[in-house]
């Protein structure tokens, strides 16, 4: 009996598998003069309704697209379409619990008139684990972390604030009746990445999204210089 037993290390050769299509599809994006920002969260956070508040701000500066990823349902994207008029989309995942670079290749193809658009925003699926694990050829990362969440989530999934260049902290008008500490939110978020852009927001009322654009605006414009 043969004793030399072959491993092969799947989850290795996936992720670098993925690396080199997002990395091509960051390439061709850039070529194209096409920004994608990858939104993450956790369900419930306020993803769509930020997006909307967002975009509406936006949609006269940029050719705005958006990519909303579910399991199912289309929900989001129809929500996206009536509040602001621009063109979204809704990527099933058959199941999946994240994006990775060649899915979010497909929902760019779906697309219309992709060389029209400055700025497409991927909604991901919702979850604080697989998202970050898989570059989906973004030109930026961004989350969205809700005070009813808790301040202790950065602890707690590493890896999602890690990869993230902005961490929204969405429906900051509850404060009073959840136990969540801002400054200790901070605190938490800089122990993983100490480079993070951190915007305490009320996607609800709109507070402080013109903060969200500024920033994004920056993000663009210096995309656009590299």
């Amino acid at each position: 009996m043969n004793e030399e037993i072959r491993i092969i290390e799947i989850k290795k050769s996936v992720f670098a598998a993925n690396e080199l299509d997002a990395d091509a599809l960051r390439a061709k994006l850039k070529k194209k003069g096409v920004f994608l920002l990858n939104l993450m969260s956790a369900p419930g956070s306020g993803k769509t309704t930020t997006l909307t508040k967002l975009i509406n701000l936006m949609k006269d500066e940029y050719r705005i697209a958006v990519m909303d990823a579910d399991i199912d349902s289309d929900v989001d994207a129809r929500t996206i379409a009536e509040a602001t008029g621009v063109q979204s989309i809704q990527l099933h995942t058959g199941g999946m619990c994240h994006l990775d670079a060649e899915m979010t290749t497909q929902g760019l193809d779906g697309l219309e008139n992709l060389d029209d658009l400055d700025l497409i925003i991927l909604e991901n699926v919702g979850n604080l684990v697989c998202p970050a694990e898989f570059d989906t050829g973004a030109s930026k990362n961004a989350m969205i972390l809700s005070v009813p969440e808790g301040d202790d989530k950065p602890l707690k999934y590493p890896l999602m604030f890690q990869v993230c260049d902005l961490v929204i902290i969405n429906k900051i008008d509850v404060l009073p009746y959840f136990d969540f500490d801002l400054d200790k939110c901070r605190k938490n978020v800089r122990y993983r990445n100490e480079n993070a852009e951190i915007i305490p927001v009320c996607a609800r009322t709109g507070e402080n999204i013109e903060k969200i654009a500024d920033w994004l605006r920056e993000q663009i414009s210096a995309w656009k210089e590299q």
